[in-house]
């Protein structure tokens, strides 16, 4: 009787940030995207998109930018705002 080799523990996966706005619009309209989060805090306003394999993070300072990023996020993503 042999003894199957343990394999390792799977490593934990940093989120991904993401620069620009650009980039994380075209992240959202991908085809593995599945919802998106709004964490809005007295500086900034963080939007998290998760992908099937990471968590892209874009954070915005100005509120308006913001304002327009939520408007112009694709409609059959699920929207969901954190406190």
């Amino acid at each position: 009787m042999r003894c199957r080799p343990r394999r390792p523990a799977p490593l934990t996966v940093m989120p991904r940030k993401i620069e620009e706005i650009k980039d994380f619009l075209l992240t959202a309209r991908r085809k593995d995207a599945k919802s998106v989060k709004i964490k809005k805090n007295k500086d900034n306003v963080k939007f998290k998109v998760r992908c099937s394999r990471y968590l892209y993070t874009l954070v915005i300072t100005d509120k308006e930018k913001a304002e327009k990023l939520k408007q112009s996020l694709p409609p059959g993503l699920a929207v969901k705002e954190l406190k």
